[in-house]
């Protein structure tokens, strides 16, 4: 269960992270970029740009990649465990049977006619 914690935390890390990375980034190439635009910049726009772009990728691959080992490590139980379902299926009486449905019971015979008064002796 430990393991299956950590990959959990660390997807939401990276989930965090694509967010502001895909913020900080603008389609048509301002953004974080357009703020190094000044001289003397080892980075340039395009060059910034290209670090937007690869992280992107790589926080997506890496997410993509932490839920399949999320979900290989979900935490199973022990090796008698079973679904409720199954348990129910394998407890039933008759998994045949047709189920019986209640029907309308007939009221109690009374005196009365068809008219609805009741008849005398």
């Amino acid at each position: 269960m430990g393991i299956y914690i950590f990959v959990t935390v660390l997807i939401i890390v990276a989930c965090v992270l694509q967010v502001f990375v895909v913020l900080v980034q603008n389609s048509k190439g301002g953004g974080l970029a357009a703020n190094f635009t000044s001289t003397g910049q080892t980075m340039g726009v395009r060059k910034t740009a290209d670090f937007l772009e690869k992280s992107t990728w790589t926080l997506a691959a890496a997410v993509l990649i932490l839920c399949v080992v999320a979900t290989a490590a979900i935490p199973r139980g022990g090796e008698s465990a079973q679904s409720r379902i199954s348990t129910q299926i394998n407890n039933a009486v008759d998994p045949n049977a047709i189920p019986t449905l209640p029907t309308a019971v007939p009221p109690a015979s009374s005196t009365t006619g068809s008219t609805g008064r009741e008849d005398q002796p």
